[in-house]
C-alpha cells in the first residue's frame, strides 16, 4: 500500500491539517506566512557574478570577496548572472512541474521504498522530527552526477524532455561547483583546487531533489521543511518564485526575497568542516502557502561516502584548534542522523512523562 501523499491530503478539501503535521508552538512561523511580500530588515546577500571570468583581476577579486563574505556571515547567497541560461532554467522547471502535475497514481509508479533501501524516486517525508511531526512536502529525488553512476530507471520518463534538460542543468551546476569551491579555497589561502580535491574531485556527487509543497489550509501551523543545516558541501536552489525559504540570522528568521534569475547557494556542513568553521553552514527552513503551490529544485553536492572530511591542516593549528573531528562523509551523515533520532527519542519520552503527571 502506497503511503499517503501530502498532495492527496491537500486535494481532499480538508480545512484543518492532521495532527502529525502540526508543529510544536516553538517551531511555528512567528508571523503569518501570507505576509511574506513585505519583507524588511536584513536580507540574504545578493552577488552579481557576471565578471567571474573577466580578464580584469580587480573585478574577479571583488566577486571573490563578496562570495567569501556571504559564506562567512550568512552561509547563503543569491547569485545573479551565474551563466545558466534563462531558457534552460524555464525548461527545467516546466519539466519538473509537468511531472508533479501527473495524477498521484501515475507518480506512484516511481515511488521510492526506504525500507527496501531504494532512496531514489517519488516520495514523501516519512522521518519525523524530534517532536514527532511530519513535513508538508512530497518530493522526487535521484542522483544527478557523476554521469556514469546514474541509474536512469529512477529518472521520470514523463515529460519526455525531463532527462535532456535535467542533464544539461546538472552540467551547468557542476561548473559552478568548481568556481565556488575555488573562490572559497583562495579566500582561505590554500591552492584554488584544494577543497574540490578533498571533496572528491571528479567523483564529487550531485543529488537532485525536487521539493513539492502543496497548498496548506493552515500554513501558520505547518512547515514544508523543518529547521536544518545541509549535510552537503554546497546546495544550489531554484524555486518557482513563491516565497518560503527562511534563514536563521542573529536570532531571527529572515525570509529570502524572490529575485528573478537568481540562483540560491547554501554553504553545507562539509565546507564548514573543511574551513574549520570559517564558512558557515546556515540554519534554514521552508514555509508553506495557503494560496499557492511552492516548488523548489535543490542540487546537493556531496563528497563520496568514503571521503575523509576534517578541518584542512592549513586552517587548523595550535591557535585555531580543529573544531570538528575528521570522519568519512558517511560517518558525518550517520552521526547527524543519530543525533536527530536521539533528540526525537528524548522528546517523545518527555512528552509521555508530561502526559502521565
Amino acid at each position: 500500500m502506497a503511503p499517503a501523499r501530502v498532495e492527496s491530503l491537500a486535494m481532499s478539501g480538508l480545512a484543518t491539517i492532521p495532527a502529525e503535521y502540526v508543529r510544536p508552538v516553538e517551531e511555528r512561523p512567528t508571523e503569518c506566512v501570507l505576509n511574506l511580500k513585505g519583507v524588511e530588515g536584513p536580507q540574504i546577500p545578493v552577488v552579481d557574478v557576471a565578471g567571474w571570468d573577466s580578464a580584469d583581476e580587480e573585478i574577479k577579486k571583488e566577486i571573490r570577496r563578496q562570495v567569501a563574505e556571504a559564506s562567512r556571515e550568512w552561509g547563503v547567497m543569491q547569485l545573479l548572472n551565474h551563466g545558466i541560461s534563462e531558457i534552460l532554467i524555464e525548461r527545467l522547471q516546466a519539466a519538473g512541474k509537468a511531472f508533479f502535475d501527473l495524477p498521484v497514481e501515475e507518480k506512484e509508479k516511481y515511488a521510492n521504498d526506504h525500507a527496501a533501501g531504494k532512496i531514489a524516486g517519488y516520495g514523501s517525508k516519512l522521518a519525523n522530527n524530534a517532536s514527532g511531526q511530519l513535513e508538508w512536502e512530497d518530493y522526487y529525488f535521484h542522483l544527478l552526477w557523476p554521469e556514469h553512476r546514474r541509474d536512469m530507471t529512477t529518472w521520470p520518463k514523463h515529460p519526455q524532455e525531463y532527462i535532456e534538460v535535467t542533464d544539461a542543468y546538472g552540467r551547468e551546476i557542476r561548473k559552478l561547483v568548481t568556481k565556488i569551491l575555488r573562490t572559497l579555497s583562495l579566500d582561505l589561502g590554500v591552492e584554488e583546487d584544494r577543497m574540490e580535491r578533498v571533496l572528491g574531485g571528479e567523483n564529487l556527487e550531485m543529488q537532485l531533489k525536487i521539493n513539492y509543497y502543496p497548498r496548506c489550509p493552515q500554513p501558520e501551523l505547518a512547515l514544508g521543511v523543518e529547521a536544518h543545516t545541509d549535510i552537503s558541501a554546497l546546495t544550489f536552489l531554484l524555486h518557482n518564485m513563491v516565497p518560503g525559504l527562511q534563514l536563521y540570522k542573529d536570532g531571527k528568521w529572515v525570509t529570502a526575497k524572490c529575485i528573478p534569475g537568481a540562483l540560491i547557494v547554501h554553504i553545507g556542513d562539509q565546507v564548514e568542516i573543511l574551513s574549520n568553521g570559517k564558512f558557515k553552514s546556515g540554519l534554514h527552513r521552508g514555509l508553506v502557502n495557503k494560496e499557492k503551490v511552492r516548488i523548489s529544485w535543490a542540487v546537493f553536492c556531496d563528497p563520496p561516502k568514503d571521503a575523509q572530511i576534517g578541518p584542512m591542516k592549513e586552517v587548523a593549528d595550535e591557535k585555531n584548534p580543529p573544531l570538528f573531528p575528521a570522519k568519512t562523509f558517511q560517518q558525518h551523515t550517520d552521526h547527524k542522523l543519530f543525533k536527530k533520532a536521539q533528540a526525537q527519542a528524548e522528546a517523545q519520552a518527555a512528552k509521555k512523562l508530561d502526559q502521565s503527571t
